[in-house]
Parts: C-alpha cells; sequence; structure tokens
C-alpha cells in the first residue's frame, strides 16, 4: 500500500510505503504521524491538524489517544491556536 501525504502550507507531497495490513488505517496512520510532528515541534497544532484533515479542536482531542500533550509547545504559540480553536 502507498500512502500519499500531502502537506498543504508547502504543497509538498510525499509517498510512503507501508505494510498492506495498513491499509484500512491509512486515516490513523496519517494522524499519527501528524500527532508525533506535532509533539516534536516540526508542526504547529494548525499544521498538524490541516495534515490530518481534521479541526484544530477534534485534532487537539485525539492527541492523548497518540500519547502526545497539547502544552507541548510555548505558551505565545498556544495562545495563538487557542483564539482560531
Amino acid at each position: 500500500m502507498i500512502l500519499n501525504i500531502l502537506y498543504l502550507y508547502i504543497m509538498t507531497t510525499i509517498t510512503l510505503q507501508v505494510p498492506d495490513s495498513l491499509a484500512e488505517y491509512q486515516n490513523d496512520t496519517i494522524r499519527f504521524i501528524a500527532a508525533k510532528l506535532y509533539e516534536s515541534g516540526k508542526l504547529s497544532l494548525g499544521q498538524a491538524a490541516d495534515m490530518a484533515k481534521l479541526s484544530k479542536r477534534t485534532f487537539a482531542e485525539l492527541l492523548g489517544d497518540y500519547g502526545v500533550s497539547l502544552t507541548n509547545y510555548p505558551a505565545s504559540e498556544m495562545l495563538s491556536d487557542a483564539d482560531s480553536i
């Protein structure tokens, strides 16, 4: 199976080959990657939510499912993201 991940801000497409056993979990796999990129500080909450094709609120609510804390970045960014939720 091949996953296509479209990152909307830069418009880069990444093709990732994963085992066929993950085919039914395509959305979950993309959300997991987005959550981990958010956790590592590579993406803002909004960018990660866009990558996962979810609203910021919905994405923020599922972070715990992946063991990622919502408060994983500077307070200034948190306030900015909170204003747009």
